[in-house]
Formats: structure tokens, C-alpha cells, sequence
């Protein structure tokens, strides 16, 4: 462990840990610290889509969809195992927009940048097969944008960046900074409560939702501030076959998503309020929302007692000054501050457009450094996302030939959670008996000594809410019971 770092990455969000895997391939020596979990917060409180944000475009933010449609391509690339093609339904109601507005941002949504993998959209009339989940009658729109496990995905960059030589901390926090013209100097905390100092020549501050905070903490002044909107999703029984998702137009103006999700369900969500500095939850209003959003246009109603979970994240908005929450933007902002040492401040940015954040972010301080190291990530895939040029169904099949033993709806777990790490997971495996006992929805101990040792995992919710979803699977007893079999294998 050393003590002295070309960059201190502050916070181990998307943002945060795309960052620090970028520069860490640069050659850079790259300390992240995350407090919590890895996407603990905001990074894994998403509605876990990949998309250019259809509802942008009205609100003008062309730059933001194009550079987010683009992204969504390179996304699908590095990471197949755990981000793929979505198709969404767009339900027609003449009353919120005219079918030529609707043509016409869709035709901008195809266009703005080149698809590659996913198919344009199109027109669907009454009794469409897409459209039999909806209330007879229904007309609308088909398009394409893309799922992604936003938990994983932040996971990975981490992983990636530790693998590139980075130093990844997590239950470690910032505490504070001072600065002179060489470098920073701060203090950290770890899970023991010891604390550590250490010097670094720039610093990154994207701490999300505490940003703010984090930018008093280093003494330097702010050039910007972010506005806290809470997104809440609720998630149901399965609402329909098939695997398109719904995206709807509600009464006031705001859209509302219905996603299938972990096989047995419905992710419905989002909603845009404004939020405080406590812990965000989903309310019992928002949850009376989605609810209706819904209903009002499913032939199957929904209602709070339907509602098997539900999640809230913190979106730390860029403050542009807008009025309403939902028009708010969405695109990011970066500030460096070279008052001394170099410090670079992360305002809002969203998970599909990560990678090109992490980028540009690099570019910033390598300049400002005077390091002259390119751009690589755009090429790279993740840990577990080289499928050997087999596409996610063919490398499936190959898998459940070498692992006969695995029913199938775990081996497919495992390859949407491992991708060709699958391998290492189970190394020296020939039979059930070798993964250890399963503690719950077929979670096994072969994959929680996985976790300890190469996913930062130190606790049963890492493993159960964020690295799988198995909780969502279990009812509370099991639960209990595989969280206090999972911290005895993380002790």
C-alpha cells in the first residue's frame, strides 16, 4: 500500500470508477475510495437503461442524445454479458402529442448516430402482438435502446481500473484535503476507523449526491452546483409476456417505464422529486403514481399491494436553473480548478454516457499534469465481456456444455453475471456438490468466496442487492437466512 498517488478519485459511482479505470490504463497510479458500497448509491438506483433519452429531445439537448446513442453502441460491445438490445413499445395518446411529433423524434432518435446493432423503429397498429399488454385498441411506435445491470457495470470499471494497477478502497472515506502547488495531501478513513493520509498529485471529486460536500471538504471553492432529484421504482409481479418494454406517456407530461426484470417481474419507474440531503425512499405518493401511470393504460391494473420492492436513488443534477425537476438536465459538467493542484469536479452525467464522462474527464487532468497518454476505453471490453466473437446465446450454449451439471436458469444467471469469468468462478467445478451449499435462488458459496476475493464485496447486502439480485427472489425468512450464511463467508 503506498502513500503517494498521481490521481485521488473521490467517490465510487459510475462516474468515479470509469474514471479511475481510464486513467489508470493511461499509465497513471490511481487511488479510488468509496465510503459505502461500489454503486452503492445513485449508481445502482437506476431505472438500468442505456438509452439517448427519447424525452430529450425535447427539451433540445441534441448534443447529449447523440453523444448517449453513440455510447449506448460502445456499451454494448464491452459489456454483452450484462447490457443488451431493449425494444420499447411507445404507446400512442393523441392528447399528449400529435403521431407526426412522435415520427418525427423518432426519426431524429434513428439518425443522430449510427446504429450498428439495433433495429429503427416503426409504426404498430391495433392488435399488434407488442401492443397486447395495453388496453384494446392501442396504437403506437416501436424503437430500440438498451438494458444494462447498473450495479455490475459500475463494479467492473472498478474491477478493470484494480486490474490496470489502481488501488480500489472501499468503506473508506474522504475526510478532507489541503492543497499546495505539488499536490494534495488527505485524510482518509477506513472500515476499521483508522486513518490514513496520503498525498496525490490531482484530485477527482465524484462524489454524486455528495459532491458538495466533498468540494467544502477540500477547501476549494465551488464553480458550480448540483440539484438533488429523487427517482423512485417500484417493482411488481410480471406484468406481461414478451420481452418489450412499455415506455408511456402519463397525464402530466412525464414518462413512465415498465421494464421486465430478474424473469418473474415488472420494473416500473421513474419519478423526479425533489429530495433533501436524508436518505432517499420511495413514498407512498410515488408509489400511487407509477401505480396509476400504469394502470391507466394496461389492460391489468397495478396497485401498491402488487409491490414486491421498491428502490429510490439520488440524481445530483448540474443546476441549470431550470424550474420543474424533470426539466432539469441531464447532461454533465466538468470544472477543473488549477488554483494550485489540480482538482476536477463531476457535476450530474448519466450512466450511458459514463465512459465518454471518464474520457474527457482524463483528457482534463492529463493535460493539466503534462502527461500525453491517448484514449483507450472506447475498445476495451470489460472483465468477463470478451465472449470469444460469440453472440450472448451462443456463448450460453457453449457454457452448458462444459458446465452439464448447472440447470440451465442458473447457468444463465451466471453467464448474464460473470460472462466469461464464468469460468474462473467455477474453476476445478465437475458437479453441484464442488459450488459449496446453495443459500438461496440458487446463489452458491463458490460465488460468494468470488465476491470476497475480486468483487470489494463486504457485506450480505453487496452481495444480495447489488452483485446479484438474489434478495429479490427470496421471501424475508430465506433471506435472513442467506444473509447470515453470506457474512460468515465474507467474515
Amino acid at each position: 500500500m503506498r502513500d503517494s498517488y498521481d490521481l485521488l478519485v473521490i467517490g465510487g459511482g459510475i462516474n468515479g470508477a470509469g474514471i479511475a479505470r481510464d486513467a489508470a490504463g493511461r499509465g497513471l497510479s490511481v487511488l479510488l475510495v468509496e465510503k459505502g458500497d461500489l454503486g452503492g448509491a445513485t449508481s445502482s438506483a437506476s431505472s438500468k437503461l442505456i438509452h439517448g433519452g427519447l424525452r430529450y429531445l425535447e427539451q433540445y439537448e441534441f448534443r447529449l442524445v447523440r453523444e448517449a446513442l453513440a455510447e449506448r453502441e460502445v456499451l454494448l460491445r464491452l459489456a454483452p454479458h450484462i447490457a443488451w438490445p431493449l425494444r420499447f413499445v411507445l404507446p400512442h395518446r393523441p392528447a399528449m402529442r400529435p403521431a407526426w411529433l412522435i415520427r418525427a423524434g423518432l426519426f431524429l432518435y434513428d439518425h443522430l448516430a449510427r446504429r450498428v446493432t439495433l433495429p429503427a423503429s416503426r409504426s404498430l397498429a391495433p392488435g399488434d402482438p407488442l401492443l397486447a399488454p395495453l388496453a384494446a385498441g392501442a396504437r403506437g411506435f416501436a424503437y430500440s435502446d438498451a438494458w444494462v445491470e447498473d450495479s455490475r457495470l459500475t463494479l467492473l470499471n472498478a474491477r478493470d481500473a484494480a486490474r490496470r494497477g489502481a488501488e480500489v478502497l472501499v468503506r473508506t472515506a474522504f475526510v478532507d484535503a489541503t492543497r499546495d502547488a505539488r499536490g494534495w495531501t488527505a485524510r482518509l478513513v477506513g472500515p476499521d476507523g483508522a486513518a490514513r493520509s496520503v498525498r496525490a498529485r490531482a484530485m477527482v471529486n465524484a462524489a454524486g449526491p455528495w459532491v458538495m460536500a466533498t468540494q467544502a471538504a477540500t477547501g476549494a471553492p465551488a464553480s458550480g452546483r448540483v440539484r438533488l432529484v429523487r427517482g423512485s421504482h417500484i417493482v411488481v409481479p410480471r406484468l406481461h409476456d414478451g420481452d418489450q418494454a412499455f415506455i408511456l406517456q402519463n397525464d402530466d407530461g412525464r414518462v413512465v417505464f415498465v421494464i421486465p426484470y430478474e424473469g418473474r417481474f415488472s420494473l416500473i419507474g421513474t419519478t423526479d422529486e425533489p429530495q433533501g440531503d436524508e436518505a432517499p425512499v420511495c413514498t407512498p405518493a410515488e408509489e400511487a403514481y407509477l401505480c396509476a401511470a400504469v394502470s391507466a393504460q394496461f389492460a391489468r391494473p397495478v396497485t401498491p399491494a402488487d409491490i414486491v420492492w421498491r428502490y429510490a436513488g439520488v440524481r445530483p443534477l448540474f443546476d441549470d436553473g431550470a424550474g420543474a425537476a424533470s426539466e432539469v438536465t441531464r447532461d454533465y459538467v466538468l470544472r477543473l480548478d488549477e488554483g494550485g493542484a489540480p482538482l476536477l469536479t463531476v457535476y450530474g452525467g448519466k450512466i450511458t454516457t459514463f465512459r465518454h464522462l471518464a474520457q474527457e474527464a482524463v483528457d482534463r487532468l492529463c493535460r493539466a499534469m503534462g502527461r500525453d497518454a491517448a484514449a483507450w476505453t472506447a475498445g476495451a471490453v470489460l472483465p468477463g465481456g470478451d465472449l470469444g466473437g460469440l453472440s450472448l446465446a451462443a456463448f450460453e450454449e457453449a457454457a452448458a456444455l462444459r458446465f452439464r451439471f448447472l440447470p440451465r436458469a442458473v447457468l444463465a444467471r451466471m453467464v448474464r453475471c460473470y460472462g466469461s469469468e464464468i469460468d474462473l468462478v467455477l474453476a476445478g467445478a465437475e458437479g453441484l456438490n464442488d459450488l459449496g451449499p446453495d443459500l438461496g435462488a440458487g446463489l452458491y458459496a463458490c460465488e460468494i468466496a468470488w465476491m470476497k476475493a475480486h468483487e470489494f464485496a463486504t457485506t450480505a447486502e453487496d452481495v444480495l442487492w447489488r452483485r446479484t439480485k438474489r434478495g429479490l427472489h427470496l421471501d424475508d425468512a430465506a433471506r435472513d437466512r442467506a444473509a447470515r450464511a453470506i457474512e460468515a463467508l465474507l467474515a
